[in-house]
């Protein structure tokens, strides 16, 4: 389905990009994606296509906001037959939320379930007016992360059932991370779309990957002609080897992977002095945070590697990945 809007107010923004699957519009606070769900179910002015001048209970949307706005007054079954018509209100209420996995808590209140059972029986309130489109504000908002990637596996598991295509607007890398289809926004703008596999190898600037999340994204500029190249790292005080077609004096975002983060024992030409900031362990192994002047670098331990006493980095040449900084592109 082809999304194209255009808000004047109360900001300007113009989105325009297609929803495939579970499609998710990644973008920082204040970039207007609530604003477009909004305009998209005509909650607010805005002029575009689909649905363009329909009346907001004529748009055959589903719509979840943030915090799920479950009616406190109405049991969770009450609360997925609102939109249901019929003596079967009921029947039907149910039926959704067992596809849900919720049947049994049907006589439940909503200040009793959970955040994630809350936003099921919004799920199953918003899929059972049979939408041509899925809205989804924030839907990793109220989770934790232990039961965040659970409760998005049924979620995605479920839209997909139904064959609805879902818009969700996040400014969380995890939900990125499970889309069929990656929109990205900053400055009001969509700057990139793909896949997420096309989006994470290839990010269009330095502003896309701290928005994915990707560690070790820095300023610097960089120095000389290609062919013979530094990048001046102002934070840290160096300057470090570097292969790029930029110009002389360019001043970019940069990024290295933190597995191409050298350790070494002693100083070397383009070595960085460094200092041991902490520790971070997880299922993909150790990662170690240096301070580097005024700025922090992270590194993938090796296994088994110790830490010595006055430990040197150094970053490979080819492993860093420079942007023109916003305004030079």
């Amino acid at each position: 389905m082809q999304i194209d809007y255009r808000i004047e107010y109360p900001v300007s923004l113009h989105a325009r990009f297609e929803v495939e699957g579970f499609t998710v519009l990644l973008g920082a606070s204040g970039e207007g994606k609530t604003l477009l769900l909004k305009a998209i179910a005509g909650l607010i002015s805005a002029r575009g296509e689909p649905f363009n001048h329909l009346p907001p209970q004529q748009r055959a949307v589903g719509y979840l906001p943030q915090g799920h706005a479950l009616f406190p007054h109405l049991r969770a079954w009450e609360n997925v037959a609102f939109t249901l018509r019929g003596p079967d209100r009921r029947a039907m209420a149910i039926q959704w939320l067992e596809r849900v996995g919720l049947a049994e808590l049907a006589e439940r209140w909503p200040a009793s379930l959970s955040g994630g059972q809350q936003q099921r029986v919004a799920l199953a309130r918003a899929l059972a007016r049979r939408p041509s489109l899925l809205l989804l504000d924030e839907p990793t908002s109220a989770l934790d992360p232990v039961t965040r990637d659970e409760v998005l596996a049924e979620l995605i598991a479920e839209v997909h059932q139904a064959a609805i295509p879902a818009l969700a607007v996040s400014h969380d890398p995890a939900l990125a991370a499970v889309a069929d289809r990656l929109v990205v926004m900053h400055a009001r703008r969509i700057v990139q779309i793909g896949t997420p596999d096309q989006v994470y190898a290839q990010p269009a600037s330095g502003a896309v990957a701290r928005l994915l999340g990707l560690r070790n994204v820095q300023r610097g500029r960089v120095i000389g002609t290609p062919g013979a190249q530094q990048l001046w790292w102002p934070e840290a005080g160096v300057a470090v080897p570097v292969r790029t077609a930029l110009a002389d004096g360019a001043t970019v975002d940069w990024h290295i992977p933190p597995s191409a983060v050298a350790l070494s024992e002693s100083a070397s030409q383009g070595a960085i002095a460094a200092q041991f900031d902490l520790r971070q362990t997880n299922v993909h192994g150790s990662y170690l945070g240096m301070r580097c002047g005024q700025a922090r670098l992270w590194m993938q331990l090796p296994p088994g590697r110790e830490l010595p006493p006055a430990p040197w980095l150094s970053l490979q040449p080819d492993a860093i990945r420079c942007w023109p900084t916003e305004g030079e592109a």
